[in-house]
């Protein structure tokens, strides 16, 4: 095995688990001792974004001078941070909790930001001829780990309290910086010598990406459990069932070969999916039939980040850390605009009829797909495409 997989890997997986945890906990955070309501919880997530931009502006900067090792540690440290004040929040209420969580998604946002960017890049130079299928199946361990943590933190909340899984969390990222990372690639242009206007175009699709992301991710369990008054725990397994559509599409599609069912078609058929989930969830009441939609969802949402990231790295071989740094940021923005935005927006409109009228973020998305898929971007992806 070559050196650094298994930090890489299971960095990619502790990242996943960590991401979900605020949404995760939606049903919780609406009820006492914490109260929140809509536009106080959908605040949750804006730090997030704030921490998204820094650790992308810094990503290429930390690596010409710490090395992508430096990028990592400093974003499994942030992780681990972000990690224990969640805990300390599960001990308090009201106001002091709201603080600490606040402070917990600024901090998760720079050690996502800063962890994915190191993660993304050394997949594809770990398999560099099979770059888009390496970072496709990276973010398959990412999107199994944001699946399987709502149920693990269900479990542990009818155990010893939900606590326990970010404080297991928490250790496993401390663990994590024991092991040998990756080593790096051939020399990297950063900070400012490293930004692009072509970086861009992918950007702009990530950003836009994330946004419908962040409103089907963040927005699953209230939807589900709040505005349907269906069980807590129907609520959970939507947002368990759309990160696991989301992995099983990334698995799936990660070891076909190119020549049986070509990238760019796959890239451009996702805003069509998205969309029809958009409109479809909202006519939806029964428990069943939102799982299913929502699980749809989660295979329409499943490779259009993935592979954005490789084409955009494989557009920009020089400033690869910055450009996975940039796609990171734009991730976590989009995110924090899909899971923030939400909430202010409901004073004005049903969350349902904001579902509906996001099926217009197709339109974009398909554009810059077929934009950034274009042949003489084609990423280097060998057997598997």
């Amino acid at each position: 095995m070559k050196r650094g997989v298994t930090a890489v890997y299971t960095a990619g997986f502790l990242q996943g688990a960590a991401f979900v945890l605020v949404p995760a906990l939606g049903h919780i955070l609406h009820q006492a001792p914490y109260a929140f309501g809509s536009s106080a919880y959908g605040f949750l997530y804006f730090p997030e974004i704030i921490g998204a931009i820094l650790s992308a502006l810094a990503a290429g900067s930390i690596h010409s001078r710490l090395g992508g090792s430096g990028v990592f540690r400093l974003g499994a440290l942030s992780n681990a941070a972000a990690m224990f004040l969640l805990v300390a929040a599960a001990f308090t209420g009201g106001n002091p909790a709201y603080g600490l969580i606040l402070a917990e998604t600024f901090l998760l946002g720079i050690g996502f930001g800063l962890t994915n960017a190191a993660i993304n890049r050394s997949a594809s130079l770990l398999f560099a001829g099979a770059a888009a299928a390496a970072v496709t199946i990276l973010n398959a361990v990412i999107g199994g780990a944001t699946a399987i943590s709502p149920l693990i933190l269900e479990g542990f909340r009818s155990g010893i309290g939900w606590a326990g899984w970010p404080a297991l969390l928490a250790i496993a990222w401390l663990a994590l910086l024991l092991l040998p990372f990756a080593a790096d690639g051939p020399a990297e242009l950063g900070g400012l010598r490293a930004w692009r206007r072509s970086m861009l175009p992918f950007a702009g699709a990530v950003l836009i990406y994330a946004i419908c992301e962040g409103s089907f991710g963040s927005w699953a369990n209230v939807l589900v459990s709040v505005n349907r008054s269906l069980p807590a725990a129907s609520g959970a397994l939507a947002l368990a069932l759309f990160w696991g559509g989301m992995t099983a599409a990334r698995f799936a599609l990660g070891f076909i070969p190119n020549r049986l069912l070509h990238r760019r078609i796959v890239y451009l058929l996702a805003p069509l999916g998205m969309a029809a989930c958009f409109l479809l969830i909202p006519q939806l009441i029964t428990a069943g039939a939102l799982l299913m939609a929502f699980t749809a969802a989660g295979v329409a949402c499943g490779i259009y980040y993935p592979y954005s990231m490789a084409y955009g790295i494989a557009a920009h071989p020089q400033e690869g850390t910055q450009m996975a740094g940039l796609l990171v940021g734009a991730l976590m923005v989009g995110e924090g605009i899909g899971s923030f935005g939400l909430g202010p927006l409901q004073d004005l409109l049903r969350l349902g009829h904001i579902y509906t009228l996001s099926a217009l973020w197709a339109i974009p998305l398909f554009w810059l797909a077929w934009r950034n898929s274009r042949p003489a971007r084609t990423p280097r992806t060998g057997a598997h495409g």
